[in-house]
């Protein structure tokens, strides 16, 4: 698999995720799939396996009523892509840390993305 194509695998994923197409989301993913969620230098969300993966995409897509990430700057380091995203998104819940329904969040991070067998197997969110 050539750099570019996984830079349009990572833009497809980031297409179904800011259109809360969960399903299209897991068919570019490897049944192994780990994602990390890194925030202040610490993973405060871990999922292994296609199937815990799922449970935390659906339910993070009904924590919010909107949200986007935009693509700021994409490259491919060695098997990874790296990606630089913008964020955006508008909650649909009261959150236990004190965030409201209708409250926007923002921020700048990245997101590391890996790939195993023509899918990818690793997400790493930063923020």
């Amino acid at each position: 698999m050539i750099g570019e194509e996984k830079k349009e695998m990572v833009k497809k994923y980031v297409d179904a995720y800011n259109s809360f197409n969960v399903n299209d989301m897991l068919k570019l993913l490897h049944d192994e799939i780990l994602f990390r969620n890194i925030s202040n230098g610490q993973v405060d969300t871990e999922t292994k396996g296609i199937l815990e993966f799922r449970e935390l995409a659906e339910k993070s897509s009904r924590n919010f009523s909107s949200r986007k990430q935009t693509i700021i700057n994409i490259a491919t380091i060695d098997n990874q892509v790296e990606v630089q995203i913008d964020y955006e998104g508008i909650l649909a819940v009261d959150l236990p840390n004190g965030l409201k329904s209708g409250d926007k969040l923002q921020l700048i991070g990245k997101s590391l993305f890996g790939f195993k067998e023509g899918k990818i197997s690793l997400i790493e969110d930063y923020s």
